[in-house]
Formats: structure tokens, sequence, C-alpha cells
């Protein structure tokens, strides 16, 4: 069973968020505080699996936390889920380490299933936030910071899927059949543990794996 936190400074959205996780058998809500000072104050004693955390608190915001957090816990998984559609924020939430970014109007399930994506190695992002992230995202050019070992041929083809590319489209600039590039995609979300080419995709960006 996976243990939670819910950090959020709004009492009654602490209390809706707990039992809503909590309608899941593989999720218990054992920490809930405030804000993200609180936070790491309970980390020190009593360490959990999964953070669900506000961005906008008193004495110390969502994105700061997450910074302290993934420097001394990397292994906790952090969900930012707040009211604000700003694409600044999930930027910046995903440049912290964040390993999700949802909206407050996301349906129940869909947190739950944010927990498991998180859980899983996925990185969940609202679509509305996508939707503004991925093309700034895209924008970004950099060294490649990876954990998984990808050839230069997988490498050139997860950079391809990362500037929004189709197989026909990857197939017809690399000279390559269809089937030869779904082939290759498929080795690479097994390297990489991601579920399908969206999250891939969003890994591609979050690593300057692009243009």
């Amino acid at each position: 069973m996976w243990k939670v936190m819910i950090v959020e400074d709004q009492a009654i959205v602490r209390q809706g968020l707990k039992v809503i996780l909590e309608q899941d058998e593989n999720i218990t809500v054992t920490k809930v505080v405030s804000n993200g000072l609180e936070a790491i104050q309970v980390l020190e004693k009593h360490l959990v699996d999964f953070i669900m955390m506000d961005v906008r608190m008193p004495v110390m915001n969502g994105i700061e936390a997450t910074r302290k957090i993934k420097q001394k816990w990397p292994y906790v998984k952090i969900l930012i889920l707040t009211t604000f559609n700003d694409d600044a924020y999930a930027m910046e939430a995903l440049k912290e380490g964040a390993n999700g970014f949802l909206l407050k109007t996301s349906e129940p399930e869909k947190l739950i299933e944010a927990v498991y994506s998180c859980m899983k190695g996925g990185l969940t992002i609202h679509d509305e936030v996508a939707a503004k992230v991925m093309p700034r995202l895209l924008k970004r050019s950099g060294t490649p910071a990876m954990d998984v070992t990808l050839s230069p041929r997988e490498m050139e083809i997860t950079k391809l899927i990362g500037e929004g590319r189709t197989n026909k489209e990857i197939s017809k600039q690399l000279h390559l059949s269809i089937g030869t590039i779904k082939n290759h995609l498929t080795q690479i979300l097994q390297k990489t543990g991601f579920r399908d080419r969206t999250q891939l995709a969003i890994f591609a960006v979050k690593h300057d794996i692009t243009d």
C-alpha cells in the first residue's frame, strides 16, 4: 500500500482529496499538512511514497517544497495539483522534479490514475496544461541527461517524437520503414519504462532531447 501525504492550505480541499484517494485500496493518506515547510518537517520523521502538492501556499509554496524534497528524498513522487492553469507553474514544477501536474478540475478517478502513473515512473500532465507547455518546451535545447542508455538511432527517434512527429514523418525523414520505426519505438519504451509515445515525448522535452 502506498503512503500518501496531502499538502494543501485549504482544510476542506485536504479532506476532499483524502476521501477521494482512499477510495482506492492501494492508497492510504498517512499525513495531511497545510504548507511545504510542514511537509518537509513531516518527512524528517515519517517517510511517504507519494505527495499531492498544492502550488500556492503560505510559508513555503509547492514549487520550493518540491525542489527541497527532491534534493533530499528523490525517490518520493510528487504530483502538483492546482487551480491555476499556468504553463509557467507547470514548467517550473517539472524543472524541480515533479512527477506530474494536474488541475483541481480533474475528475476524481483522474487523481487516482495519476498516483498509479507516477508510482510506476510515469509523468502525468493535465491535457489543458500540456497543450500550452509542450510548445514552449520544444523550443529548448541542451545536453541530454538520462538514467537510461539509448543507441544513436533510438536517441534520434526519441528526439523526433519529442518534436511531435508521427511514425510516418519519422519514417520519411530517416528513410526507414514504418515497421522499423515501430520496432525501435517498442525498444525505447521498454528501456525507458514509459507506456506510450506521449510520455516519451514529455520525457524528451524534459531532458532537452529536442532542437
